[in-house]
């Protein structure tokens, strides 16, 4: 009898790659170690298959040969909105975004519907809400773009919008607006 892991669909979050770039393979191997629902732009599904991976479902295509089952989805606008509308009509609690830049601010409309985190080849970007604690090892470097008052613990202000760990340990943000957009340096 094999022991290998029952994964339920939707469990993990989705993974949309919009760019690869000179994306850390190590970190994309650990995105796609669970198998999640891959979906991938038309411009990089060439790069995709290349690497020798499976993919759900491609945005914008015109007419390529996929592989077999690949579903495609059109995009009316930006291609991201087209993904994430389909993953919350589809009840995804979860995204992880590799893109070349990563404004979260831009999609403030889909925070509430789906839990989004953009990777970029030099940082990984979220948004928190108030109490949120993660524990992260001294010198950890966190980007914040201070648009309103927070509180921290564990944290000092090295540069306008860099902040480091003090020390080994949890660090909390607390806050009165109803997220923080952070990100952490890879």
């Amino acid at each position: 009898m094999s022991s290998h892991h029952i994964i339920r669909e939707k469990q993990e979050p989705a993974l949309y790659i919009h760019y690869l770039g000179d994306f850390n393979e190590e970190y994309l191997g650990q995105l796609l170690e669970w198998s999640p629902t891959l979906i991938v732009s038309a411009a990089v599904y060439e790069k995709a298959i290349s690497l020798g991976l499976k993919v759900d479902i491609v945005v914008n295509s015109n007419d390529q040969d996929f592989q077999e089952n690949t579903k495609v989805i059109h995009a009316k606008s930006e291609e991201l909105d087209a993904v994430l509308d389909y993953l919350i009509a589809e009840k995804y609690p979860a995204v992880n975004v590799i893109d070349s830049k990563s404004d979260l601010r831009e999609l403030g409309s889909y925070i509430d519907a789906i839990n989004i985190v953009v990777f970029t080849e030099t940082e990984k970007s979220y948004a928190i809400k108030s109490g949120f604690k993660v524990w992260k090892p001294k010198d950890s470097i966190f980007n914040i773009e201070v648009v309103s008052y927070f509180e921290t613990s564990n944290l000092k202000q090295t540069e306008n919008n860099t902040f480091e760990v003090i020390n080994d340990g949890f660090v909390e943000f607390i806050f009165n607006v109803p997220y923080l957009f952070i990100s952490e340096v890879l």
